[in-house]
């Protein structure tokens, strides 16, 4: 019997290679011809098997798990980001010139338009985009986010 190291192993097609201790030609390796569970068969795996003469080359059969890989413990998550206030987004912002669309120009009457929240998001991506451009998806997401509770507190928006 010889022992090698699983260096390659498809789980969907159930085939790998393994690595001989001994050196020399890697051995093909099917599922089919692992002796236990079929679900150990992993890449790093530790492993006992004959070697034959297979049409294409070495093949391996009566193939035993000695030893799982060790498997390193997931890396800890990251808090999520607090979504910004108004002071924050203020400050990662550089003051540029007030982005008004034509069609909504303040009047002399004190009124404005107030918005559907679908509008008013549309607004702030269009003013963030011409005021910012080097901004992420998640920034804007997380500044739209900011101004459309802002913007909902006070009224600004339909509910």
């Amino acid at each position: 019997m010889a022992t090698g190291k699983v260096i390659s192993f498809d789980g969907f097609r159930g085939y790998g290679f393994i690595a001989p201790d001994r050196g020399g030609e890697d051995v093909f390796m099917h599922v089919n011809d692992l002796d236990g569970d079929k679900s150990l068969a992993s890449v790093d795996a530790r492993v006992e098997f004959m070697v034959e003469n297979g049409g294409k080359g070495l093949k391996a059969s009566h193939v035993r798990v000695l030893e799982q890989p060790i498997t390193p413990s997931p890396l800890p998550r990251a808090a999520p980001k607090p979504i910004p206030t108004p002071a924050t987004i203020a400050s990662m912002v550089s003051p540029g010139p007030a982005v008004v669309a034509p069609d909504r120009q303040a009047d002399d009457s004190g009124f404005c338009d107030v918005l559907s929240v679908k509008e008013f998001t549309q607004e702030i991506t269009e003013a963030v985009l011409t005021a910012v451009p080097a901004m992420n998806a998640e920034q804007i997401l997380r500044v739209r986010t900011c101004f459309i509770g802002l913007a909902q507190t006070h009224g600004w928006v339909e509910a």
